[in-house]
């Protein structure tokens, strides 16, 4: 049967989840060796188990020197940074949080499109700023009503459906982009990405990062999403183009942006700080207490799961 006894942390986890993993496990912490090359090259050969997160990743050097490693547990459902396919090739089992936040992620995606269509941030500021008491009446102007709106969905998995659900809640006809249909699902399957842009009112980006997706969202659907058009980004920075976004930010190419991700986290161009036609979050879709935690259990679950000989909770 499969066992775990020493297990290296890579990257800052919650402080709830730290513990857990010292309370079951001789744990080490990459962070605290002044060199984590040479540590691994010198100490790599004990650790059968490791643990780190969608963010910080492994890299597949870092895999290479970790000779006894039987199984990776990540926070989080992004797989882009871990060396998914070496682990597999060695016979690794690599395991990941799914299905626990789609709803926090997609009550974000909607929290961003609510936002900046209705301009709650901006208008935040401009009540703080005194500029609603100096010029009074409706001297803010007017944002865009969601309700009926067309929504356009780029990735349909455990949380684009999610998305897509929330949306009958304000009567929004959706459709979805893909490269195959996804069976059983109702909503309307749009095989160019270009023509869903077109069409929507606002897209919806949660599809997976990795070099398949790079770049996904150029200026080419950026023009086709158009002026009336607005951009949402709960997936991976490296998804966008963000130069490109920047560019049709400024020049009113499209209407606005709300972005939970970025392309050099957690540095975000000047460019964009300094736009009001965009609503910027630092990465947070799936923080709230209930669902980190949740994450936080099934990173346990998976490592019990294998030491047990029962097979990862969830397993890439």
């Amino acid at each position: 049967m499969p066992s775990i006894h020493h297990l290296l942390q890579v990257g800052k986890l919650l402080p709830s989840l730290e513990q857990a993993l010292r309370e079951r496990y001789a744990v080490q912490r990459l962070s605290d060796a002044p060199d984590a090359a040479a540590f691994l090259a010198e100490q790599g050969a004990r650790f059968d188990a490791v643990v780190t997160s969608a963010a910080v990743g492994l890299s597949a050097a870092q895999l290479a020197a970790l000779p006894a490693v039987q199984v990776i547990s990540s926070f989080g459902v992004g797989l882009d940074k871990l060396p998914v396919e070496a682990a597999r090739q060695r016979g690794i089992a690599v395991g990941y949080t799914p299905d626990v936040l789609n709803d926090c992620v997609a009550d974000t995606a909607f929290a961003l499109l609510l936002d900046v269509a209705r301009r709650t941030s901006e208008a935040d500021r401009f009540v703080r700023a005194g500029h609603w008491a100096r010029a009074g009446g409706n001297s803010f102007g007017l944002g865009r009503k969601v309700s009926g709106a067309r929504l356009g969905v780029v990735g349909l998995g455990r949380i684009g459906q999610t998305i897509a659900r929330r949306a009958s809640g304000f009567d929004m006809p959706v459709r979805y982009h893909t490269r195959r249909p996804v069976a059983g699902v109702p909503w309307t399957h749009e095989p160019s990405l270009a023509a869903l842009a077109a069409w929507c009112d606002f897209l919806v980006v949660i599809t997976s990062g990795g070099p398949a997706t790079h770049h996904l969202i150029g200026a080419d659907v950026l023009q086709a999403l158009g002026p009336q058009g607005f951009l949402i980004n709960v997936a991976r920075g490296s998804v966008v183009d963000e130069q490109a976004l920047v560019d049709a930010l400024i020049h009113q190419r499209i209407a606005g942006a709300g972005l939970d991700v970025f392309a050099n986290e957690p540095h975000v161009p000047e460019a964009l700080r300094g736009l009001d036609n965009v609503v910027l979050l630092p990465h947070i879709a799936s923080a709230t207490h209930e669902t980190r935690q949740a994450m936080a259990q099934r990173v346990l679950d998976n490592l019990a799961g294998f030491a047990a000989g029962t097979g990862l909770v969830s397993a890439a």
